[in-house]
């Protein structure tokens, strides 16, 4: 499918660019390049804080990212790939300008190399998981000594101090679906999930990167059917369920009749990337619902949100579409009101997640401000035919 074909041009990257330099040893230093604005030039990191030895990503790091699956054998082979290719131009990789694409020759080479690669590839699912691995791997390399491993935002705007743990019931735990055009951006907010609740509570599953996709459907395979739901807050769509509807009674056709089985997890897949994607996403997910249970009808659960505070700050298709850990929080406060959950203490862990989410939002705002950028949500022009 074309559609899904890599374009650099348009690859959406981080607030700040990077360069990297695979040396042995490998350290930051910023320096400003006319046009191209702030670039940062990789020259030594220590191995004690990188967890990396010339350009090789170990399980260590990896996982610092948030990942809780072994490094991804395609996300490997991209990387080594990438450091053959720049021992054989003799130039070092750079990221930079706008949207963090790879520059200068390196870049230009590259370019023509990768679209190649995927061009041979005969088979739709090898072309997307190629796709995939490749955004991941350009993602690690470039943020490499510039973003914090914890909370994804720029080392002089880490907010990991301020952050403040909470125990998610054990009975819930919650799965971020995440496109890989989202894996380490900035103003991502799915990554305070695992932050405040814990990898086990809260675990990253990247699209279409096949060792998270194998852990995340061997656990709903372990679970059934009736303990797995997915979260896509679209109240328009008659396939959905009301949190009321689903969890209030404890008929068997309801998925919320798991809650009565004290020895089960009930398992949310929350979809983490643009409303665009989130399609995508969930087709992809009935498609293997159905290969695993011969059923594509996975259960689907609406979400009565508003606004969330990232909109502030993030332009949204409209104002009643909302952020994923926006989304997490409304699922725990709209399950907190059913009588049978009311003793969770779901309020106080959605307050907790609420909390990340302003101070998110605030160490956002600053670096704009200090930048001199704009803290004003964009307005999407509407037409309306009447």
């Amino acid at each position: 499918d074309s559609s899904i074909e890599p374009k650099v041009k348009t690859m959406r990257y981080l607030a700040g660019a990077s360069a990297l330099d695979l040396a042995p040893s490998l350290l930051f230093r910023c320096r400003k390049l006319g046009a191209l604005g702030r670039k940062l030039a990789m020259t030594s990191v220590s191995r004690e804080s990188s967890g990396c030895d010339d350009g090789i990503i170990t399980v260590d790091e990896w996982r610092r990212w948030g990942p809780v699956s072994p490094v991804p054998a395609a996300v490997k082979q991209i990387v080594d790939d990438l450091k053959v290719l720049e021992c054989k131009l003799d130039a070092q990789i750079e990221f930079g300008g706008n949207g963090g694409k790879l520059q200068g020759p390196f870049g230009a080479y590259e370019d023509k190399k990768h679209r190649a690669t995927y061009e041979a590839l005969d088979d739709p699912e090898k072309k997307f998981r190629f796709f995939s691995a490749r955004q991941v791997a350009c993602r690690l390399l470039g943020s490499r000594g510039y973003l914090c491993q914890k909370c994804w935002l720029a080392m002089e705007d880490c907010m990991c101090s301020s952050l403040k743990p909470c125990g998610l019931w054990k009975r819930i735990r919650f799965w971020l679906y995440m496109h890989p055009r989202d894996f380490l951006r900035q103003n991502n907010t799915g990554k305070l999930l695992w932050q405040i609740f814990g990898v086990q509570s809260a675990t990253l599953c990247i699209f279409g990167i096949a060792e998270d996709e194998e852990i995340m459907w061997n656990e709903f395979k372990r679970a059934g059917k009736d303990h797995v739901c997915c979260l896509y807050p679209n109240q328009n769509s008659e396939l959905t369920l009301s949190v009321e509807k689903a969890f209030g009674g404890s008929t068997s056709e309801n998925p919320g009749s798991s809650m009565a089985d004290e020895d089960k997890t009930l398992h949310f897949i929350l979809l983490d990337g643009t409303w665009n994607n989130s399609a995508a996403m969930l087709k992809r997910l009935k498609d293997h619902a159905k290969l695993v249970w011969g059923d594509e009808d996975l259960s689907c659960i609406s979400l009565a949100t508003g606004a969330s505070a990232m909109h502030k700050l993030r332009p949204q298709p409209s104002w009643d579409r909302t952020c994923t850990a926006a989304a997490a929080i409304a699922l725990l406060s709209e399950l907190s009101l059913l009588p049978q959950l009311s003793s969770h203490g779901l309020d106080k862990q959605a307050d907790a997640l609420e909390e990340a989410l302003v101070m998110l939002l605030d160490s956002l705002t600053g670096r704009r401000l200090r930048m001199g950028r704009s803290i004003t949500r964009k307005v999407r022009n509407t037409i309306s035919i009447c």
